[in-house]
């Protein structure tokens, strides 16, 4: 059993930026994927990014393209979302999530969710 413990989140003006990280505990030292999603109220959870286990393949929505980072440090396990240019948009509540994974293509799933971490962004 995965647990995913995210942190970051807060209330942030317009054009500024935030860095949510996610920490997972109770795994093994198998290759993974790893993603972030966000859900804001009365909205379906949409993809936000996604990496795959070796970092070098990083996917992104096109509503963050050019303004979210994501990364993974895989010697501490946690994966980060560096996020910049933040819009009111953005407003959501982001999700880490996991797979046992070893493509280099974005899984068709993911496993392990954590509770998610709110992120709020004021004009």
């Amino acid at each position: 059993q995965v647990q995913l413990m995210e942190s970051g989140g807060n209330l942030v003006q317009a054009g500024g930026s935030l860095r949510l990280t996610c920490a997972p505990s109770g795994h093994t030292a198998s290759r993974s994927s790893m993603a972030w999603f966000r859900q804001a109220p009365g909205k379906e959870r949409e993809f936000v990014a996604g990496i795959n286990w070796s970092g070098d393949s990083p996917y992104y929505a096109d509503s963050v393209k050019g303004r979210f980072t994501i990364s993974r440090d895989n010697a501490k396990g946690t994966v980060a979302l560096h996020m910049t240019s933040l819009k009111p948009d953005d407003t959501a509540v982001y999700y880490c999530a996991f797979i046992y994974w070893s493509g280099n293509y974005l899984p068709p799933r993911y496993d392990y969710w954590g509770q998610g971490t709110q992120v709020t962004v004021s004009s």
